[in-house]
């Protein structure tokens, strides 16, 4: 049996001189090469920091003034790291930081530009529209505050309120009041822009024709969407030709409708919300084709029927454990949890304010508190095994809790 099973031939032919010379190029690689690891990054993992920044560091480009609102036109801090700005679907929000003397908090802002404008890696920008909130401190803070040139920091794009073509019917019907008119700004963008492909129609409620906010921008968006985008004006305390009178009712939404299958978007202030949950049922539509945005914080609970009316009124003491650190601040039966810690300065973690998200998910220690039934979104297990979401969180009594670490 032969040793070799390949032709011998072919290598005798061969000198060794390169062979011995591919071993000093070698070594000389060697030594010219750094003495540190090689690192390499996937494109997927590229992608998904692109997608999902931990924090966006944002300059203020521009702002426009409407009054009892602003907005702010937002581009990347390229010296303290951001090159260009998430790329995010047509109705998500952002969480802003904010340090309103000494009072630390993030609230949650709609993205009111379409999503083509943070497409690329150059130029790429958010638009943020900000009304004025009576007793909103946030509001208060950033109309007063930001001006061109300033900074901010935000999080990445959040929250489900998009459309979503599996779900969702092709014909969408969009009823906004007030600022709530900023998500579906940004969709009748996307859906100008050829980024989404759906019918919307925007049932937007205002006092009076004066007091429309962004009319100017709708109207341009709807006249470049080739009829997929159209704008209804409802006002409530005026009646004027081109325009509907009254509010959004089952009957209004109707006489809007397409005769074939629709989705029903709601987003505006609370009232409008608690208005439209019974006009909405009266359309009988299936579950999954109405969609309501999360509501903001749900303010004072001590009038629900399932309160207990003792608690009222009083003040307790809230122990936040953070990093193995206790701090003890008052609460009031009226507060969230989370806003106690805030005004105390406390750093705690936030994104929706809604009791949805989880950002702020925390573990009871000990205490006895409410959460809004309408408000908890915390799953199951989380009921089972005592941990709260402090943003919709209310102490029934002297409360201890710990406080995740905000990164």
């Amino acid at each position: 049996m032969a040793k070799y099973n390949y032709d011998k031939k072919a290598l005798k032919g061969l000198s060794v001189g390169p062979f011995l010379g591919e071993v000093k190029t070698r070594n000389a690689k060697i030594e010219e090469a750094a003495d540190t690891i090689p690192t390499s990054i996937y494109n997927v993992n590229r992608l998904a920091k692109a997608l999902h920044p931990a924090a966006q560091f944002v300059k203020i480009a521009k702002v426009v003034d409407y009054g009892d609102a602003k907005s702010f036109t937002l581009v990347p801090d390229e010296e303290a790291g951001t090159k260009a700005m998430a790329y995010f679907r047509a109705g998500q929000y952002v969480s802003v930081a904010l340090d309103m003397s000494g009072v630390t908090a993030c609230k949650p802002y709609t993205i009111c530009s379409g999503p083509k404008a943070a497409l690329g890696e150059e130029n790429t920008s958010y638009t943020l529209t900000v009304k004025h909130t009576k007793g909103g401190q946030a509001s208060e803070y950033i109309l007063e505050n930001w001006k061109e040139g300033g900074k901010a920091i935000l999080s990445g794009p959040l929250g489900e309120f998009y459309y979503q073509g599996l779900r969702d019917a092709k014909n969408v019907i969009a009823l906004a009041g007030g600022s709530g008119i900023t998500p579906f700004c940004s969709m009748a963008s996307a859906i100008a822009d050829g980024i989404e492909d759906f019918n919307l129609t925007i049932l937007y409620g205002s006092r009076n024709a004066d007091s429309i906010l962004l009319k100017q921008e709708l109207d341009e968006i709807a006249a470049r969407s080739n009829g997929k985008v159209k704008v209804v004006h409802v006002l409530s305390d005026e009646q004027k030709e081109g325009f509907e009178n009254g509010f959004l009712t089952a009957e209004l939404i109707q006489k809007y409708a397409p005769a074939e299958d629709y989705s029903v978007f709601v987003c505006g202030p609370k009232a409008m919300y608690r208005f439209l949950e019974k006009e909405v049922q009266k359309l009988r539509l299936p579950k999954r084709r109405v969609r309501f945005e999360l509501g903001g914080e749900y303010g004072d609970p001590t009038g629900d029927a399932a309160y207990p009316q003792e608690a009222a009124g009083k003040t307790y003491q809230v122990t936040a454990i953070v990093n193995g650190e206790e701090k003890t601040v008052s609460c009031r039966a009226e507060q969230t949890l989370l806003q106690a810690m805030e005004q105390a300065g406390i750093h705690a973690p936030s994104h929706c304010r809604s009791g949805e998200c989880g950002w702020c998910h925390s573990r009871l220690v000990s205490g006895e508190v409410y959460v809004p039934a309408s408000a908890d979104g915390r799953r199951e297990a989380d009921r089972k095994f005592g941990w709260i979401h402090p943003c919709c969180t209310y102490p029934l009594g002297d409360v201890t809790l710990e406080v995740p670490v905000v990164k």
